[in-house]
């Protein structure tokens, strides 16, 4: 009994002594239900008024330098004197140069100009290539340049421009992003980029963004994807789709082709609209409805306007927050282009499709088709 006794004792102080070690937290996989918990992470922030992100020095621009100089002459230092960034034809301008190891946790942007014709890179660690390269627009869900909101999980879009991404971004060494100015005209962007410092686990996958348009889509059939190659995991798909038939032009099917998966894929859905989580061609009382939810939506229906505006054009996004598309190996993506004909036939289309594959993976990607070139990318 004595023996049975002491050995209650002991394994009550072995439990006691674990449940007094620190569990330490470092201040990532935000939500509800750990807003609670103190963390040794170091919350920073990049922006206009602050382009290193380092603490306290927020503000402090000169007013003969600032973008707002004018506005803030009778004010001086520290008051919004430099709120935005111009950025000229053809320039490429560095947004912010983080030094980690990090996440970046949030990002807001308001860009001016033609958003096809703003380009996002980000490069991560000492990547040469970036991991993300998408116009600004379709990276945000608005591949139409036409405003629309979008109530979202990772991304919102608020009245009037306003762009936002919620993707946790985690990188070890540090971040570069940058954007670049296509256009013939000189923009203007307001941003800011918050991120943690922070230690960052071993198994974090690197955040990656890849864009593509065909126009008219050949035979067909899109790829979205086809040189994802590692271990990861898909989140997301932005589609752009102008339409070229009358009818409705959504029947076409999404394809997962994963690790050895050759002719057959592993995942293969029933229909666009389908995969986009909603039913019917969007159909309610006879017209198109737009909705966005956390994880779905159909936020842009541009309608034929009778005159220059011929065409119908959609905006829509998925987002993978519940259930990721996981890969060892490999991922290739594909979507049929098909609408109907008369006799109740699939019709082979050739519409305007553009996309923004969303994905984690660990080690290097492989490179990204050449980005098009500008009047590739313009909407029309």
């Amino acid at each position: 009994m004595k023996n049975l006794f002491a050995t209650l004792i002991i394994g009550l102080s072995i439990l006691a002594a674990g449940a007094q070690k620190p569990v330490t937290f470092n201040g990532l996989d935000m939500n509800l239900g750990n807003l609670y918990r103190t963390s040794d992470a170091k919350t920073r922030s990049v922006s206009p008024e602050n382009l290193t992100g380092d603490a306290g020095k927020g503000g402090m621009m000169e007013l003969e330098k600032g973008s707002a100089s004018n506005a803030a002459r009778e004010l001086g230092k520290g008051w919004k004197v430099n709120p935005f960034l111009l950025i000229q034809p053809g320039q490429t301008l560095t947004l912010a140069d983080i030094t980690g190891p990090g996440a970046i946790q949030h990002i807001w942007m308001t860009p001016t100009g033609n958003w096809r014709f703003t380009i996002l890179r980000f490069y991560w660690d000492d990547e040469i290539i970036p991991s993300v390269e998408v116009p600004v627009g379709d990276f945000f869900g608005m591949g139409w340049g036409v405003y629309a909101p979008i109530n979202s999980m990772p991304v919102t879009v608020n009245p009037g421009s306003a762009f936002n991404c919620y993707w946790v971004m985690p990188f070890h060494k540090k971040c570069r992003i940058t954007m670049q100015n296509i256009a013939a005209e000189r923009m203007s962007i307001y941003y800011q980029v918050d991120y943690t410092l922070t230690e960052v686990p071993q198994d974090a996958g690197y955040f990656h963004a890849q864009f593509r348009r065909n126009n008219p889509v050949k035979e067909g059939l899109y790829v979205l994807a086809d040189s994802i190659y590692g271990k990861g995991q898909y989140v997301g798909t932005y589609l752009a789709w102008g339409v070229h038939n009358k009818g409705w032009w959504g029947e076409g099917e999404i394809k997962f082709y994963m690790d050895a998966d050759t002719q057959y894929p592993t995942i293969n859905g029933t229909g666009t609209e389908d995969y986009f989580c909603g039913s019917y061609n969007f159909d309610v009382k006879g017209k198109y409805q737009e909705f966005s939810t956390a994880y779905s939506g159909l936020p842009q229906v541009i309608r034929p306007d009778g005159l220059y505006d011929s065409q119908q054009r959609f905006g829509l996004y998925r987002w993978h927050i519940m259930d990721p598309v996981r890969f060892e190996k490999s991922l290739k993506i594909t979507i049929q282009d098909l609408g109907w004909k008369s006799g109740g036939r699939y019709q082979v289309q050739q519409s305007d499709i553009s996309s923004t594959v969303f994905w984690y993976q660990t080690g290097k990607h492989h490179l990204f088709p050449q980005l098009p070139l500008k009047d590739q990318l313009e909407q029309n």
